[in-house]
């Protein structure tokens, strides 16, 4: 296949992991780069050999055929809309958009425009995540029927010199790491048909841990804690707490799916690689299940290596769109449930669940 030719826009703290898997990639080519700051667009392109810095004008009017839209959260929607309205395939960091009204708006005119949008997170194509779902498919657990997932924190401010965006609307725990721990779940078990949650900011007071502002307070403008259960399409239930609130650790496993026949322990679905786990019904050891390929380090970028094959091929991508804005939804659902008392529907299941090919994540909790 021809490389799909992608401009990159955003070129900060995120965009060297990108730029690192990328630039030997076969099926993509990184022609130029752009930023708000155009020092920042100029270093990435001289540490990486990028030909090419625009401005973001220039970028959306440039003959490049994709955006990979490394902007920060709150630009997500206004970049991926642009670059849309200018003919280009999208590639987006997490989350899709922060307003489920935005999502809707991108994934309404790319149809409209026959374009294709992907979305981060793309480490469920990693070897952890893809031996998790070989061992389902095989079925090691039998069938599943609960799962948990865990990320439990202290928050960014003890280590991020600027943490303060990490405490605004669209940000939290549910914002910044949910989309890891959902996109894992809903890859693997299939569409979330509704939700119940309670969220909270439990810590309030929070300050600058390092750096030149170290000590200055943090507005807290979104909830620090999430609790909640999801209920899959499939029948699987699910338990989910995100937290910024837990100052003394924790042992909880990231994620966990239990089966009529065993259980399986995942790795942190923040990275590609990590053991999976497996222990039978009836044993009390656990044994680590080999591998079905190798991952090296942060891969962030297969998930557009595979949207440009999918380009190629006339299909959705498996990190696409409607999966991220499926996501979306479910991070919504936890605070809306918390603010109404009730179960909230997620009226992207059915679309989502349709999408599936037959023998995908849609599939696996029903046998």
């Amino acid at each position: 296949m021809t490389p799909l030719k992608v401009g990159v826009i955003g070129c900060g703290n995120i965009s060297p992991a990108y730029f690192t898997y990328l630039q030997n990639s076969s099926k993509v080519s990184l022609v130029a780069c752009a930023d708000m700051l155009p020092e920042k667009a100029q270093e990435r392109a001289k540490q990486f050999g990028v030909e090419s810095v625009y401005t973001v004008e220039e970028m959306l009017e440039s003959n490049v055929d994709a955006i990979l839209n490394l902007t920060i959260p709150s630009s997500h929607a206004a970049v991926s809309l642009a670059a849309l309205e200018h003919g280009k395939h999208v590639y987006t960091e997490k989350p899709l958009a922060i307003s489920l009204s935005d999502g809707k708006k991108m994934l309404e005119l790319a149809a409209r425009k026959g374009l294709v949008i992907g979305s981060a997170p793309d480490t469920f194509m990693g070897s952890g995540l893809e031996t998790a779902r070989q061992a389902l498919l095989e079925g090691v657990i039998g069938r599943p029927v609960a799962a948990t997932a865990f990320m439990m924190g202290a928050g960014p401010e003890g280590w991020h010199p600027n943490p303060a965006f990490f405490y605004a609307v669209g940000g939290g725990p549910m914002f910044d790491m949910g989309p890891y721990y959902l996109t894992a779940l809903v890859q693997l078990l299939g569409p979330i048909a509704r939700i119940s949650g309670s969220a909270g900011s439990q810590i309030p007071e929070r300050k600058v841990g390092s750096g030149p502002d170290a000590g200055k307070p943090i507005p807290v403008q979104t909830p620090t804690h999430y609790s909640g259960t999801l209920d899959f399409a499939s029948g699987v239930i699910g338990t989910m707490v995100t937290s910024f609130d837990i100052r003394g650790g924790s042992t909880l496993p990231w994620i966990e799916i239990y089966g009529t026949e065993g259980t399986l322990r995942l790795p942190d679905p923040n990275y590609f690689e990590g053991e999976v786990k497996l222990r039978k019904a009836g044993s009390e050891e656990w044994t680590v299940l080999p591998p079905v390929f190798e991952s090296h380090g942060n891969e962030r970028g297969r998930g557009l290596e595979e949207m440009a094959e999918a380009i190629a091929q006339g299909r959705e991508p498996k990190a696409s769109g409607l999966v991220a804005y499926h996501v979306l939804e479910a991070m919504h659902a936890f605070g809306r449930s918390s603010q109404e008392g009730r179960h909230i529907a997620l009226e992207s299941a059915a679309e989502l669940s349709a999408a599936l090919a037959p023998g995908q994540s849609g599939q696996l909790g029903q046998s």
